[in-house]
């Protein structure tokens, strides 16, 4: 398609055939989102929606976040990484857990108008059915979990899309990160209102 995931088109179709449709969302953001969206590594990513053995959805924070953030789970795919393969490499490293994917929920196209899109995000619902939580990759920096009721992401979108203040990481501020970040929130809130 001409796109930078041109890759990815075809083991996107076939994931839609194996877990579901997924909704295909563009998500145009503010200016102050352009360092969020355009200074990554990766052209792409997963969104891990872990489901619990209570049905809760699984959250982190990580040691460099503003305090009280909590968000859904995201990894990065690798170059030339099939897309599952990277939702499970991403699971394992940052929860330690065994996952079963249930469902493809969505894919998210991020774009900072005038520019086309320059990020992606690739959203699967995966349900916890063995190991024991907690981060493998110490690189990930994750400081603590908490489960959530999938009616919690919209006030978690609010909280992130409130965020102010530099951030000592990177070169832009945590405005920008938040804003983009409460996006996958409400789009995977707005596809697990459809069912299981």
């Amino acid at each position: 398609m001409g796109t930078i995931w041109a890759g990815h088109d075809e083991e996107v179709a076939a994931l839609d055939a194996r877990f579901g449709p997924a909704r295909r969302v563009r998500a145009e953001l503010p200016a102050v989102c352009r360092g969020a969206v355009d200074g990554r590594r990766r052209s792409s990513e997963v969104c891990m929606v872990v489901r619990r053995p209570s049905g809760l959805l699984l959250t982190a924070t990580k040691a460099f976040y503003p305090g009280g953030v909590q968000r859904l789970l995201t990894g990065g795919v690798d170059p030339g990484e099939p897309v599952l393969d990277a939702l499970l490499r991403e699971t394992h490293e940052e929860t330690g857990l065994d996952v079963e994917v249930r469902r493809f929920l969505a894919v998210v196209d991020y774009a900072v108008p005038p520019d086309p899109p320059r990020f992606r995000t690739y959203a699967f619902l995966v349900d916890e059915v063995g190991g024991t939580l907690g981060a493998v990759d110490p690189h990930e920096q994750i400081e603590g979990y908490r489960e959530v009721a999938i009616g919690d992401l919209p006030a978690m979108a609010d909280a992130l899309e409130a965020l102010r203040g530099p951030r000592d990481r990177w070169d832009d501020d945590w405005e920008g990160w938040g804003r983009f970040r409460a996006v996958v929130h409400r789009v995977v809130h707005d596809a697990l209102g459809e069912g299981p």
